[in-house]
């Protein structure tokens, strides 16, 4: 098992982060913090926990395998946040942190004697990271909000899908995790003017479906000007051609991206049909866009004709834009991923030998590291980081006995 210290490591290190919330926006956030060296305090109810201990229905011995990738490199302590003694504890230990991350429904803070005015005379450096489902602010502000519902308010389930169907929903919570990249980045420039630009405390409003709305590249300016309507447009993006889904004969599915004049001309040299690239038709961006089914369907006879490896080797002896549709189980085996350290292997005490997800962007100085992997217990640094506000063993023990901890 490894045993790197996650203060010990990465360019968050010395970085005090309290996490409070649950299940994915606020805790990835926390995660991302943790994964680069903070010291990630999570605070969770006593007994219950965060909801993500027992999420999803595949697990491993009792455990689910949600937890250590959210839990990875945090410490777990206790409160019960609806008593005046647990939220004195918390209120304790956020005047000692460099940053809170909390993901209740607006207002919740507030009512427990802990509303960012309150917090910032406790620590006035204290930058306060609030996600929610629509902002702290605003007329839907009290509505809870999950990652389903951002994605389908913010517009960005409108474009995805296909143009005869209902539009679906992504296979992963791509509202949460983006959510929670908009809050680390802001977290992080709340940090720089604080420390750089001396600065004050601040604090970071981050919502799913404000995060789900800023992806949507040029959909607004369009419908400002023109008054179009961006729609689902299947496998490919209309008018973008050839950069879209191809078959091949043994069943498998590439994505192949050639829609750049000099890239088309390289494809149509790999297809045996240089001529291609002169031909009024294809011979620009335009015009291509101008016959995509006629091409899209060109370029799907000709990759049906070769095994998924035989395509992609002829692409990549050409030079052109490629990737095959991969399944969990053909990125874990891929080289690449391997080699980059984005796929490892992880010995663990409670879950063994298990493969994680490595750590992401990749630093050259200062990288990020995995250290352990969560721990299993309620509250099990509950007397190390209690400990450290002048709390006894007995003490601790006691506020353990009647549930505040």
């Amino acid at each position: 098992m490894k045993t790197t210290s996650p203060d010990k490591f990465g360019p968050l290190a010395g970085l005090t982060v309290i996490e409070m919330g649950q299940l994915l926006a606020g805790p990835f956030v926390g995660s991302r913090c943790a994964d680069f060296g903070a010291e990630v305090i999570k605070i969770e109810a006593p007994g219950s926990g965060d909801p993500i201990r027992n999420w999803g229905r595949l697990q491993h011995e009792g455990k689910t395998l949600w937890w250590p990738i959210m839990s990875r490199n945090k410490k777990a302590v206790s409160a019960n946040l609806r008593d005046p003694r647990g939220q004195d504890l918390a209120r304790k230990l956020i005047a000692t942190a460099d940053v809170l991350i909390e993901n209740f429904k607006p207002g919740t803070l507030e009512k427990w004697g802990m509303s960012p005015a309150e917090l910032h005379r406790l620590n006035p450096g204290l930058v306060i990271v609030r996600v929610s489902g629509f902002g702290q602010s605003g007329p839907y502000s009290a509505r809870p909000g999950f990652a389903s519902v951002g994605e389908a308010m913010s517009g960005l389930r409108y474009v995805n899908g296909f143009p005869d169907r209902p539009p679906p929903r992504y296979g992963i919570s791509l509202g949460d995790t983006l959510t929670a990249l908009f809050a680390f980045e802001g977290m992080m420039m709340a940090l720089y003017h604080r420390d750089q630009r001396g600065g004050q405390g601040q604090v970071v409003d981050a919502t799913i479906v404000e995060s789900c709305f800023a992806m949507l590249e040029s959909t607004v300016t369009e419908y400002s000007k023109t008054g179009f309507v961006r729609k689902p447009s299947g496998t490919g993006i209309a008018k973008i051609v050839p950069s879209n889904i191809y078959p091949t004969s043994d069943g498998g599915h590439v994505v192949i991206a050639a829609n750049v004049d000099a890239m088309f001309a390289r494809l149509a040299e790999a297809m045996g049909q240089p001529e291609l690239a002169d031909d009024p038709r294809f011979a620009t961006h335009i015009a291509r866009g101008d016959h995509e089914d006629l091409l899209n369907r060109m370029v799907a006879d000709w990759s049906a004709q070769l095994t998924k490896a035989e395509l992609t080797a002829r692409l990549e002896e050409f030079g052109v834009v490629y990737g095959p549709i991969n399944s969990i189980a053909d990125v874990v085996e891929d080289p690449h991923f391997r080699d980059r350290g984005m796929v490892r292997q992880f010995r663990d005490p409670d879950f063994g030998e298990i493969t994680i997800p490595g750590v992401f962007p990749v630093l050259s100085e200062t990288p990020g590291d995995i250290a352990w992997l969560g721990p299993q217990k309620i509250g099990a640094h509950n007397a190390e980081i209690y400990g450290r506000l002048g709390l006894s063993t007995a003490e601790i023990e006691t506020l353990q006995g009647e549930g505040v901890i």
